[in-house]
């Protein structure tokens, strides 16, 4: 048998505030911060979907009411909130009117609707939630908020104490009804130290075998087992008391009737509570176990050295690791679309998603195309260093394209690779075979994508962590490729993947996923001529190769420019010279040759000079110009501060169906610093085409209106144009059947995610200084503003991003993820993809774009990332495509 592995680190919440108590309610993480927050985070995407400062101190325990309706958080502020685990409007507010100081744990009988709360004071404490109505109105002066406390509001030296905070009571602002806890529901001396942990457990008593039992641990190191009365309002008597030792019990589990503690100095005790007899003691950890957890037939223990451990049923630790920098306080276990997750929390602010599915030997639940299996798929293909401008990462190249290729086949799809000439990365063909119609009347739906990427030495601000490793982080995924374009690849295949198995494959899909589409898709096209025949016909081409227009608005692409990219040299046969000795008006200078020819490129206002560039475009429809209306109109909606509608719609068109000429760099002999007249200069430039423009007659008008230029100058140098990237503008039908179906998939992908039903609580916003309106005219004034460039329209704050300190809301504010889905924003964008008009002319298939990231993703920048939840939707999406276009 084979030794164990650690678990997989799955997913990291990071924050600010140390994570004091977890709890896993189905698909919903809820965490206790130091800092009195309550967060509560989707156990599927990892995003934050509610954020509520509950307490005013630390909020210490969480526990969750049977039916997972009613929520119950305890903290250092004395009292006990119990919230409508939906919607996290707080229900009730309960404290004792004796100073409790923190309540540690709580618990809840939701037989006896009763609730249990352990205190710093040494005493238990408990309320019927039946009888609220029955009893007394509480006194308002004896809420906790309003009292003095020992320490902090003592008199000082002067005999004055300090002022009490204005916003002491804005806890009270939240709502509910408070409660007061009787003097007869409290326990004094419930153990001889604070009572640190709490667990109910049924069956215990042989007296009422459907009873309940509260079982306590605390800082005597005594474990008290207390029987419920359910004829008394829930009052507790002492039926046991188990000896654990002299060290604190800080944590307690119970399995069955095993209980396990654990205790100060690493030990953890195994008690059989039908016998009530201690029958093992565990040396689980040489610092103190701070959290203990079972479930999956395992015993987890997290300490306080930051290690955690998996113990067998048996007691034999089978796996350990770092979990956390400093302190293990909190622990979860669960079960997610069939993998098995441990879930810690530490004091270093973050809470980590192990996945424990592949550490031992038994039988796996999931299935190979689970959402968690399409991460780990990616996790390894972002691995591979696929940089198709760097001749030194070939290698990469290849190993990348063999492990696509192996996954295709993995999945049963017919796969091969395609050479290309000149040592070019080889093209990965893979086909998904329809076996319900046959071949010769069954369609066929074509994904382009591409597996190669940029370079991650972007000389910016730099990565925060290894940009070939994937880290998953507050609901995103961080890796160069992860966005453009390995993540919408493999969307696309573990879509195509699932149709298979489930035998609904009623057309042929066929992938190209190329190697060089970063650098220019060299040799893509003679490669695919040359194996036309294998790949076929095709009805249909889908790729998604580009963002949003903002963060949170999805988006059909049906335009892209085309592009020439081309160098201009100027040579000169002399050697570089000295300026000081030989510089004369005599001497043609080849940086100023340069300089004369780009000048005549350029006109006022960056238009373009080169006669007859702007003749063939059409002039703007009235349906395109009011699809721009709506894209304004709808960011403006969202954001009034990006200007004024006619301001926004010019930047979009300025951007997306006019064409543009930049000048990148210029390149010269000699030392920059010194004073050398160069014999070499060269510039690197590019225009930017817009549909009906071709690249043949633009490069054609180019190369004469150089020539021309460089002419008149009279020079004795020489000049040379290179053309280095050609790529033809692209736009596609956004009213035919293949955007329609995209439409419609994408519409009901993201309806759930836009609904009322899944609200996300938000911290209320800032004033930073002139309103919004004020922004918008000057924005609109101001001849320089550049409203809609793609900083400006996304928003790069991780969703989860540690609150500001000392503003916090006093009460949850709601409001939905997306804005309600009619239709997504039909957009056209600025870059430019070499294939995509390339293949609607081989194929005679029209092609329509789907972008799957948001605008913050930053591909081809530092810190590139994709949403967990947009990577989950595009699968989605295209698995609704695939299936409508096979149904045609």
């Amino acid at each position: 048998m084979s030794a164990p592995k650690e678990p997989t680190l799955f997913h990291r919440i990071k924050g600010q505030a140390s994570i004091l108590s977890l709890l896993i309610s189905g698909s919903k993480i809820f965490a206790g911060t130091q800092d009195g927050d309550l967060l509560v985070w989707s156990l599927e995407t990892y995003e934050l979907i509610a954020s509520v400062h509950a307490h005013r101190s630390s909020l210490l325990g969480l526990c969750l009411s049977d039916n997972g309706e009613l929520l119950f958080s305890s903290a250092g502020d004395a009292l006990v909130n119990v919230w409508d685990a939906s919607t996290l409007q707080r229900l009730y507010s309960i404290y004792s009117k004796y100073d409790v100081g923190d309540v540690f744990c709580v618990a809840y009988s939701s037989a006896m609707q009763s609730v249990y709360l352990g205190a710093q004071n040494t005493s238990i404490q408990w309320y019927d939630l039946s009888r609220k109505d029955l009893r007394p109105a509480p006194d308002p002066t004896a809420h906790p908020s309003y009292r003095n406390h020992r320490f902090f509001d003592s008199k000082g030296p002067t005999g004055v104490s300090t002022p009490r905070r204005p916003s002491a009571n804005e806890y009270r602002n939240f709502g509910g009804q408070e409660l007061e806890i009787d003097k007869d529901h409290i326990v004094q001396y419930a153990h001889y130290g604070y009572v640190y942990c709490m667990v109910l457990a049924k069956g215990l008593s042989h007296q009422h075998p459907g009873g309940e039992t509260l079982i306590s641990g605390g800082g005597d190191g005594c474990i008290k087992l207390w029987s419920v009365d359910h004829l008394a309002e829930g009052a507790i008597n002492q039926s046991a008391t188990l000896q654990n030792g002299d060290e604190s019990v800080h944590a307690l589990a119970i399995d069955a009737t095993l209980l396990y503690s654990g205790r100060l100095g690493g030990d953890v005790n195994v008690w059989d509570l039908d016998t009530r007899q201690l029958i093992r003691r565990v040396k689980a950890h040489t610092d103190d176990v701070l959290t203990i957890t079972v479930g999956h037939d395992l015993i987890f223990t997290g300490s306080s050295n930051g290690i955690a451990k998996i113990f067998n049923l048996h007691h034999a630790n089978v796996s350990e690791w770092r979990a956390h920098d400093h302190l293990v306080l909190a622990s979860a276990v669960a079960s997610s679309n069939n993998h098995e997750l441990y879930i810690t929390g530490g004091n270093d602010g973050c809470i980590a998603v192990w996945d424990i599915s592949n550490c031992f030997d038994r039988p796996r639940k999931g299935t190979i195309t689970s959402n968690e299996e399409l991460v780990l798929a990616l996790e390894k293909f972002v691995s591979y260093q696929t940089v198709s401008g760097r001749p030194d990462h070939a290698h990469d190249c290849r190993r990348g394209a063999s492990f696509l290729k192996s996954l295709f086949k993995r999945f049963g799809a017919e796969t091969e690779l395609f050479s290309t000439t000149g040592g070019m990365n080889p093209i990965v063909f893979a086909r998904f075979p329809s076996s319900r119609h046959p071949a010769t009347k069954r369609k066929t739906i074509m994904f382009y994508g591409h597996y190669d990427v940029v370079s991650a030495d972007s000389g910016g601000q730099g990565w925060r962590s290894d940009p070939f490793a994937l880290q998953a982080t507050n609901g995103y995924l961080y890796g160069r490729g992860v966005s453009d374009n390995k993540g919408p690849v493999l969307a696309a295949l573990y879509a195509a993947a699932d149709i298979k198995r489930q035998r609904h494959l009623d057309a042929d899909i066929v992938f190209l996923i190329e190697g060089e589409e970063e650098s220019g898709s060299r040799g893509f096209e003679e490669a695919i001529t040359r194996n036309r025949h294998i790949i076929g016909n095709v009805d249909w081409i889908l790729l998604a190769n580009s963002y949003w227009l903002t963060d949170d608005i999805p988006c059909l692409t049906y335009g892209l420019r085309g592009v020439i990219r081309a160098t201009l040299g100027i040579q000169s046969q002399r050697p570089d010279l000295h300026s000081g000795v030989d510089g004369s008006q005599l001497v043609h200078e080849a940086m100023k040759d340069l300089i004369a020819v780009l000048a005549k490129l350029s006109g006022p206002n960056g238009t373009i000079a080169i006669p007859g560039f702007y003749d063939d475009i059409p002039a703007i429809t009235q349906t395109a110009s009011e699809r721009y209306d709506i894209i304004s109109k709808t960011l403006l909606q969202q954001n009034p501060s990006l200007g004024i509608a006619e301001s926004l719609k010019a930047s979009f068109k300025a951007r997306w169906r006019e064409p543009s000429f930049t000048l990148h760099r210029i390149n010269s002999s000699g030392s920059a610093s010194s004073s050398t007249i160069p014999r070499m200069a060269e510039a690197d430039f590019s225009f930017r085409l817009v549909p009906k423009q071709t690249t043949s007659k633009i490069e054609q008008s180019l190369r004469k209106h150089v020539e021309m230029t460089f002419a008149q100058l009279r020079s004795s140098n020489q000049m040379s144009l290179r053309i280095e990237r050609k790529a033809e503008p692209w736009l596609g039908d956004p009213n035919n059947l293949l955007f329609r179906t995209l439409e419609k998939a994408l519409m009901e992908a993201w309806a759930p995610a836009c609904s009322q039903d899944h609200p996300v609580i938000v911290v209320p916003a800032r004033d930073h200084g002139p309103s919004s309106k004020q922004n918008s005219t000057q924005s609109a004034e101001s001849p320089d503003a550049d409203s809609a460039t793609s900083s400006t329209l996304s928003s790069r704050v991780d969703l989860g991003s540690p609150i500001d300190e000392g503003i916090q809301p006093p009460s949850p504010r709601l409001q939905r993820p997306l804005l309600p889905i009619q239709k997504p924003l039909y957009i056209r964008e600025g870059g430019s993809i070499p294939a995509i008009r390339f293949l609607e002319t081989v194929f005679d298939a029209p092609a329509a774009h789907l972008p799957c990231g948001q605008a913050s993703d930053s591909a081809h920048l530092d810190n590139e990332r994709l949403r967990l939840l947009n990577l989950y939707k595009a699968r989605e999406i295209f698995q609704k495509v695939f299936i409508e276009l096979g149904s045609k």
